[in-house]
């Protein structure tokens, strides 16, 4: 059977991702009789369903001294649940044809499944298993400990990954966001399976669960299937972490590390996702460097200049706080000149706002490539999970691209004024750039 199976679900997966992209699909929101909310997608021509499940809080609900434990947690849930151990929880996933992977966030923890219409109950069984029961084996949690630790050693040695650990200390500082969630070689060795067992039931709670689904299930189906997985979750016990004011100051820090080109991440305030200025700020950002190689970034500092391969902003609204960041690399005699031309480009934007040229096709780009999202059943998944976790309605997905074309020369200017701070854009260099002598300085 499993010769058979192998090839459907590789041929669902396919076609799945191959279908004619489309943003105008209808949402259907289904309520269980337990009273859990789904959206679904249906799309019965193809024997595959994609479910994602979304649970609020994620790693930012580590307690302290803790760092790391919900991390752990989730890697730890495909290795055994209920009368399965590790190999026998991956040989019953094979032999149905299912695929389930398991990630944790700053502020969620995401669980995503596929299988075939054929194996659904049994799938959605194992899945419960994993959800419900893991077991947590000690042998399974060493091993995974030690591959969790193996990360952080390789982390200490990477530049990008040390800025950012740098960046998230000095804006966060005591809060969950700065830190990194994989947690540190101390804080990793000390947890225990008792520890492991309280970040499941703080974090896999039924009352802070998002879903979604797309594929070959009806509402009806989708209601049943949900209430037999997850009923037996716990309510939660544990309260969400607070709100983070972000404030920066302009300046450099410098951590030292032996390499030949520098990393910087830069970074300040940024809008929350339900923001009224947030799409003007985001159709501001594709001019400033989210574009690509038309972005004014990209144009000033890698075509103008050859100060690098490459250079970009993003926004960035996180449950607790928002951020406005960007990175560039550079070789260690250059670095200070990239930044200090991102520097002059904040503040040109935050002056004179953008060209209707500039507004024009990054309009032209935002709606033209957001149809391209929604090209399979896991990818429309992840999106209806991705719009509840941001607190947007159905209709969103008819309505972006006209919010998009709605924004103004005026919004941009407007927003860009009040939200692009060159006094407030805090850079953190990692190597051994040359030309800052004023920077503090910090340990990696």
């Amino acid at each position: 059977m499993i010769p058979v199976l192998k090839p459907l679900l590789a041929l669902a997966f396919t076609l799945s991702f191959t279908l004619p992209a489309r943003a105008e699909i209808e949402i259907q929101q289904v309520e269980t009789p337990a009273g859990f909310k789904a959206w679904l997608v249906e799309e019965p021509s193809i024997p595959f369903t994609a479910l994602e499940l979304r649970f609020r809080g994620g790693a930012a609900l580590d307690l302290p001294g803790k760092r790391g434990a919900t991390n752990l947690m989730v890697a730890l849930l495909e290795e055994g649940a209920g009368d399965l151990d590790s190999r026998g929880f991956a040989e019953a996933t094979e032999s149905l044809a299912a695929q389930f992977r398991y990630d944790a966030g700053q502020d969620a923890i995401g669980v995503s499944a596929r299988f075939l219409t054929e194996n659904r109950e049994a799938a959605v069984d194992l899945l419960r298993q994993s959800l419900i029961a893991p077991r947590f084996d000690q042998d399974a949690l060493d091993r995974v400990r030690a591959q969790v630790l193996s990360g952080i050693r390789s982390d200490a040695k990477d530049p990008d990954a040390i800025a950012d650990a740098t960046f998230d200390a000095l804006v966060f500082g005591d809060h969950p966001y700065g830190s990194d969630l994989s947690g540190t070689e101390d804080s990793v060795t000390a947890l225990t399976r008792e520890d492991i067992v309280a970040a499941h039931q703080a974090g896999m709670t039924r009352d802070r669960v998002v879903i979604a689904a797309a594929g070959d299930i009806t509402a009806e189906e989708l209601s049943t299937l949900i209430d037999g997985l997850l009923s037996d979750l716990p309510d939660s016990t544990q309260d969400l972490p607070e709100d983070v004011a972000v404030e920066t100051t302009a300046g450099v820090t410098v951590v030292p590390f032996e390499t030949p080109q520098s990393v910087a991440v830069f970074g300040q305030r940024g809008l929350a996702r339900d923001d009224p200025d947030f799409f003007a700020a985001y159709v501001m950002n594709t001019i400033l460097g989210a574009g690509g190689f038309e972005a004014r970034l990209m144009q000033e500092v890698r075509e103008k200049r050859g100060l690098t391969y490459g250079v970009y902003s993003y926004l960035l609204p996180m449950d607790h706080a928002a951020l406005y960041m960007g990175r560039v690399a550079s070789a260690n005699d250059r670095i200070a000149e990239a930044v200090a031309v991102i520097r002059d480009e904040w503040a040109k934007l935050a002056e004179a706002g953008v060209t209707q040229a500039e507004l024009d096709q990054a309009k032209t780009y935002l709606t033209g490539a957001y149809p391209l999202r929604f090209d399979g059943n896991g990818p429309i998944a992840q999106i209806l999970a991705g719009m509840q976790m941001d607190g947007l309605t159905p209709d969103y997905v008819t309505d972006r691209n006209a919010m998009v074309e709605a924004v103004t020369l005026e919004d941009v200017k407007r927003v860009a004024a009040d939200l692009l701070d060159p006094e407030a854009l805090r850079v953190v260099v990692v190597g051994q750039p040359e030309g800052f002598e004023d920077a503090d300085t910090a340990t990696p």
